[in-house]
């Protein structure tokens, strides 16, 4: 395999002194600590460990055993009926927002893997998290802007953003991304033939060439693709992993092999895949008592929401993830929130169920959540539990090596050594919900009766109720984006500049405000 990232792991640099795996207390003097993990039964990346000790000094795990000492004044949690994760990793997503790292870090999702996002929101995210600034959201190491055909897909978002028609293109193509600061090339080699379309996508030697640039560079190059005929394709172009599963076929012997004699690995996407062809697992998840309490109402929103109709092609999916894991190729666990049916954090959790239903053990599961995902892009300080490891740390109620649905019974999460606060996240969950059943409760506007908001035939810009017409830029936020609204002969015109220089999800544009002050609550239901 070819060096994973860019993205420079910290080496382990715990105490020479400090024990680990099950060594006994005796192999080294007592070392400082902060935090203590008591009798705890510890998954440390690979396998089950009873009756473990862990110790945790600032951001870095400095011991692991059995029955080691712990320090005066360190912070007690006590582990009798609990397990001990490494922090989770969700080796598929699409980041659009810091709060979405937030969510993902209160499920216990430490570190996502973005697919694709523009540079100026990876660029600001990666600096803070070099400065220490993120303790309270995920991690993200980001491909940026993906490489795809004009009119392919990655273009239906309405950004703008580069694409390739010729294998010429490719090394610029990959030196920009670079320069951008991607941490490895993610390619779209896709036709819409999987379902039912027809869209542009890359040709054989240009999709090969984009690969051969991004090895020549020393990074990944991972193929998004929808169909096995893609999947064989994108391995035989010489890619290192592909990006989902498929639904079109099961999985034949010969892209089982090639996938193995390659040595790439597979991002399973399995929710958003049952967000298409099934569609009914979201609203489970979001009903899920453990998670409940914690899901937004946009998150629930979401997770309510399908990509398609049912079919019976989820069946082809999960077989293909059962014969690439016996067959010893790496599917790391991945949701590709947030995508209709999956939202941040959450939705990994129904991942390992769907690996485990899949055929996968329990351990194997947790393992493509954990130590798989961090040693394929290179986060060689994370995704086990071990001394020198930063300390991003999952604990649960009960035994997930039994039931894996317990990492949802979630006791504590920490980043780095910190804490993620879970029940101040709570609470403002309670209070979105009270304020939606509030506005439910509420009477309806004046003026809504007529069911017309506005004519424009006075001249004015005015409204039959609510709060009323405004200008709506993201100059709230930084943005340098421009707008300006005018009544002209009974229709409103909107005049405006978009810059997509200043912000990765710039706007401008008009505001209906149907309460009776800005951004407030209003009951439409009559």
């Amino acid at each position: 395999m070819r060096r994973m990232l860019l993205l420079a792991s910290l080496a382990a640099c715990g105490p020479k002194s400090a024990t680990s795996g099950t060594a006994p207390p005796s192999a080294g003097p007592p070392v400082a600590a902060t935090l203590a993990f008591e009798d705890v039964r510890v998954f440390d990346g690979e396998t089950f460990v009873d009756g473990v000790t862990v110790l945790v000094d600032g951001d870095r795990i400095v011991a692991v055993g059995p029955g080691l000492p712990i320090p005066a004044g360190a912070r007690r949690v006590p582990g009798a009926g609990a397990t001990l994760l490494p922090g989770l990793i969700d080796a598929h997503t699409h980041v659009q927002d810091p709060a979405q790292l937030a969510a993902a870090l209160d499920f216990g999702v430490t570190t996502e893997v973005d697919m694709f996002t523009l540079p100026p929101l990876a660029k600001s995210l990666r600096a803070q998290q070099a400065a220490g600034e993120a303790s309270d959201r995920a991690d993200v190491v980001s491909a940026g802007i993906l490489a795809t055909a004009p009119g392919g897909h990655g273009t239906e978002y309405g950004l703008a953003i580069p694409t390739l028609t010729a294998p010429d293109q490719a090394a610029r193509f990959v030196d920009d991304r670079l320069a951008e600061g991607s941490d490895f090339i993610k390619i779209v080699y896709d036709d819409g033939s999987a379902y039912g379309r027809a869209i542009p996508t890359l040709d054989p030697a240009t999709l090969r060439a984009v690969i051969e640039a991004a090895h020549a560079r020393d990074v990944l190059a991972v193929v998004h693709v929808a169909s096995q005929r893609e999947a064989l394709e994108a391995i035989e172009a010489g890619a290192d992993g592909l990006a989902h599963l498929f639904l079109d076929e099961a999985p034949r012997e010969a892209f089982v092999a090639a996938a193995r004699e390659r040595g790439v690995f597979v991002t399973d996407t399995l929710p958003v895949l049952h967000s298409l062809c099934d569609g009914t697992r979201g609203a489970a998840l979001a009903d899920d008592p453990s998670l409940r309490p914690w899901l937004d109402p946009v998150q629930r929103r979401a997770l309510s929401q399908r990509m398609g109709k049912p079919t019976d092609d989820c069946a082809h999916a999960l077989a293909a993830a059962r014969a690439l894991h016996q067959a010893g190729v790496r599917v790391l666990a991945s949701t590709d929130a947030p995508n209709a049916g999956t939202t941040h954090g959450a939705s990994l959790h129904d991942d390992l169920a769907l690996l485990v239903d899949a055929g996968l053990s329990p351990t194997a599961a947790l393992r493509a959540a954990t130590a798989d995902p961090a040693e394929v892009f290179g986060l060689g300080d994370r995704g086990r539990i071990a001394a020198g490891k930063r300390a991003d740390l999952v604990l649960v109620q009960g035994d997930p090596g039994a039931d894996i649905t317990a990492t949802r019974d979630i006791v504590g999460v920490w980043k780095a050594g910190v804490a993620a606060d879970r029940e101040a996240r709570r609470a403002r969950v309670a209070e979105q919900w009270e304020q939606v059943e509030r506005a439910k409760r509420a009477p309806p506007p004046a003026g809504l009766a007529a069911g017309l908001v506005s004519d424009f035939e006075g001249g004015e810009l005015l409204s039959e109720f609510g709060a009323g017409w405004l200008v709506s830029t993201d100059a709230m936020i930084g943005g340098a984006s421009t707008a300006e609204l005018r009544v002209v002969d009974g229709v409103l015109q909107i005049e405006g500049t978009i810059d997509e220089a200043s912000l990765p999800r710039a706007w401008a544009g008009a505001m209906f405000f149907p309460g009776e002050r800005p951004m407030g609550p209003a009951n439409l239901s009559s």
